[in-house]
């Protein structure tokens, strides 16, 4: 008895866990302050495997460039898709990552038959899909994708910092570093910046107090 019980429990087991292509999907640029929120889908090649693959914050940024081009030449298939900072603001940032999330998924080459997401909350998919905390750290699937997400949101960060340098994006990347602080305070935010974040919002409202500033002094000066 004890025996078909066991058997039931591995046919269940083998039910979900369908056999097909697998999808390994992580993020990049939830907390920064700035720029686009960053999503990357990837299916490895079991034939052609990736050494020191792991957890994106774990490697340094040559590190992860080598990798990256790896993945892009011995994949399977590879998305990386992103969410506006329009849609970080109209949403919120939890579902604009959902959003970049699915559009990784559906732009891949080839439909995978299980997705494995990092984290603990799953993108609405049309596929099998499971979240796995710390997913980018024991899943090399998902470890692939962390650093293909943020491989490219740090060259979108360093197009970011040609345009406005005065904030210093290509060091901090969006973060709110004390850097990044001083700059929202010196030269209030720019067109990137997310004016749902607190700090972006307390930035926009001091640009239009200061706005404002010259003609309420001007009605003062002129009044009797």
């Amino acid at each position: 008895m004890r025996s078909r019980k066991f058997f039931k429990a591995e046919q269940a087991a083998l039910v979900w866990d369908a056999p097909g292509l697998l999808a390994g999907v992580d993020e990049a640029g939830r907390g920064p302050l700035a720029g686009p929120v960053v999503a990357a889908a990837v299916i490895l090649d079991d034939l052609r495997p990736i050494r020191g693959l792991a957890d994106s914050k774990t490697l340094t940024a040559l590190q992860r460039e080598r990798l990256h081009d790896q993945i892009l030449a011995q994949a399977l298939c590879c998305s990386i898709a992103l969410a506006s900072v329009e849609e970080i603001d109209r949403h919120n940032i939890l579902q604009a990552t959902m959003i970049a999330m699915r559009r990784a998924v559906e732009g891949l080459r080839l439909k995978p038959a299980k997705v494995l997401v990092d984290g603990n909350r799953l993108p609405t998919l049309d596929v099998l899909a499971e979240a796995i905390v710390k997913g980018d750290a024991r899943v090399k699937a998902i470890s692939a994708a962390s650093i293909l997400a943020k491989v490219h949101r740090d060259r979108l960060c360093d197009q970011l910092h040609a345009e406005f340098p005065n904030y210093g994006f290509a060091s901090h990347k969006g973060y709110g570093t004390p850097e990044h602080m001083e700059a929202l305070q010196r030269h209030g935010a720019c067109v990137h910046h997310r004016r749902s974040f607190s700090p972006v919002a307390a930035a926009y409202a001091r640009m239009a107090d200061q706005a404002v500033a010259p003609d309420v002094l001007l009605q003062r000066e002129s009044a009797p």
